[in-house]
Parts: C-alpha cells; structure tokens; sequence
C-alpha cells in the first residue's frame, strides 16, 4: 500500500509519518511506499517502508496531477494555512485551504475517469466549522456554522469531500480534530495557539502571554491522541483550568510567568467555536483521548519537551 501525507513537516504530519512508519501497516495493509510532502522537504522517519520526502506547493498549478502520479492507496490531506493567518490573509486562506484542496480532489476525479482510481482520503479539518450560537456539548448531528474564513474553508472542503465521495470518485473521510495541546515546538499563528503556549512556555521557564479570559472554554487533545485516532475526542476545559493543571503540575512559580493581556480580535474568533463536544460516534468506535489538563502535559513531558522543560524544580 502506497500512503501520501500532505502537509508532512507540521506536528500532526511528522507525528503521523513516524507512527505509520513504525507500525509499517495502515488499515490492516502493509506499507509499501511513504511520500512526505511539504513546502520545505520533510525528514524522513527512522525505520519502516522507503520514504520518499518532496518539496512542492500545492497551490502550484499541475502540482495536484504529480502527486497522484503513482496513484497512492491513502492520501493523508493535512496541508492547511492556519486559523489566525487564514483570517488575516484572506486570499491566501482560500488559495491554500480550498483552491489546492479542490485542485487536489479534481486531479482524483480525472484519474477515477481515467482508470478507475479510487483512493482513501483523510482531510483534517477543524472545529471551527461551527461557531455561535451553539449547543453544549455539541452533538454530532450539528450543522455547519463557520463565522471565520478558516472555519468557512474547512467547511467547504467537506462539503466538496462529501459531494465527491457520493460520487465515487475517492472514498472521503473528514476528521474534526481537536485544538491540540501541547504543540511542541515555537508558537504558531493559529488563533488558538496560546492554548498550548499558557503551558508549554510556563513548563520551559518562559513567559506566555493569556488573550482571553480565563473562564473561555474550548475542545483539547494532545498530539498523541490526534495521531493514534485522527478522530474528534477530546476534554472540555477552561482557559482557568487549564492553568489550574499547570500549577498542581509545576507549582505556582509556572502560572505566574503567564501574563493576561485581553486581545479582542483573538477573543472574537475563539469565541464563536465550539467549547465542547458529544463524540458519541467516535467513542462508539473505541477511539479515545484524555481526560484531564494532567493527562495533556504528561504526554507533552513524555513525548515532546525539551530534556530541560522541568525547570520549575528549583524555582516552585
């Protein structure tokens, strides 16, 4: 089985080619070929089946036809430009997270046309395609409400990856991920980024900067979660719990490096998506995440802090 990761140089991309390589199987198939791709090419994971890593911009005409040129059995559709960027680049948002999309799921169709192409594909989409006012928790059965372009993106993409699964042209699956806590790494300019970075700075000794107010509530899972399952489980907590976890964690010396500094425009967009979640299809299936803000920065120690994020023993 050939597999093509989209978007392979960020988190859930890196982490995902790393876990199908050392399982080397995907749907119960072995792993013949892994093609990475990425604005910049990715690194290839240790182990597991041949990897190949490629440089492309998926926005580039033609680039959706090479691709697929070697008709891979899964696409694993990742590639996105994230929420806070796709509000303030309008065009861009669209140029990245729908017009690529669409290119991508046309050059499937001719080949279907063609010779009977039929992949799997899993696009990531997001939360963010509900927005106020909402149920809470919010059921599976919701309607799409988006009141952001990216949110507006992802929701398009659906629709089209619906339409052109009922078509038979590839077999669909979109997966609204959770925002994922803790991202390892360099703050990102998603909207929602400071939910990582309220715990993740803290951890490392560094300050972080709060824009909502503590009583915000939003949808988690940690990277773990979201590449073991690429399914929608998550916890429901507070800005407020959240740093309530990271002082039983790390003591209060870690908390007060975080410093409130309301952003309305921030406030605006986290404010109109979902703040929790009745998975009860997904859990139907057995996927699962955490359960606690605890449970979220464990995995985070385990699995992707620097060796000298617990600096908070000799200052707690």
């Amino acid at each position: 089985m050939r597999v093509l990761i989209l978007g392979a140089n960020g988190m859930i991309g890196a982490k995902l080619a790393a876990s199908l390589a050392a399982q080397g199987r995907v749907a119960g198939r072995a792993i013949t070929a892994l093609n990475l791709v990425d604005l910049t090419a990715p690194t290839a994971p240790e182990g597991g089946p041949t990897s190949t890593c490629r440089a492309a911009d998926i926005t580039a005409e033609g680039t959706a036809e090479t691709l697929i040129a070697d008709r891979p059995d899964v696409i694993f559709h990742l590639a996105a430009m994230g929420s806070g960027a796709a509000e303030q680049d309008f065009e861009g948002g669209y140029r990245v997270n729908v017009d690529a999309s669409r290119a991508l799921f046309e050059a499937i169709r001719t080949a279907h046309q063609a010779d009977g192409y039929t992949p799997r594909l899993v696009f990531a989409s997001s939360l963010a395609v509900f927005g106020a006012p909402l149920p809470d928790p919010v059921p599976d059965s919701q309607i799409r409400t988006p009141q952001s372009s990216y949110g507006t993106q992802k929701a398009i993409v659906e629709l089209l990856l619906d339409d052109y699964t009922r078509r038979g042209f590839f077999d669909g699956i979109g997966l609204r991920l959770p925002t994922i806590v803790i991202r390892p790494g360099a703050p990102n300019a998603a909207a929602s980024g400071f939910f990582s970075g309220i715990l993740r700075e803290p951890l490392a000794g560094l300050p972080s900067t709060l824009p909502v107010s503590r009583d915000v509530k939003h949808w988690l899972a940690s990277p773990r979660a979201a590449v073991g399952t690429m399914t929608m489980p998550g916890l429901a907590t507070s800005v407020g719990g959240q740093i309530d976890a990271l002082e039983r964690v790390a003591g209060k010396a870690a908390s007060a490096r975080i410093t409130e500094a309301p952003d309305p425009a921030i406030a605006a967009i986290i404010n109109t998506w979902p703040k929790a979640f009745d998975p009860a299809r997904a859990l139907a299936l057995g996927f699962t995440a955490e359960t606690s803000v605890d449970e979220l920065i464990a995995v985070y120690l385990e699995d992707d802090a620097p060796k000298d994020a617990q600096s908070w023993d000799a200052q707690s």
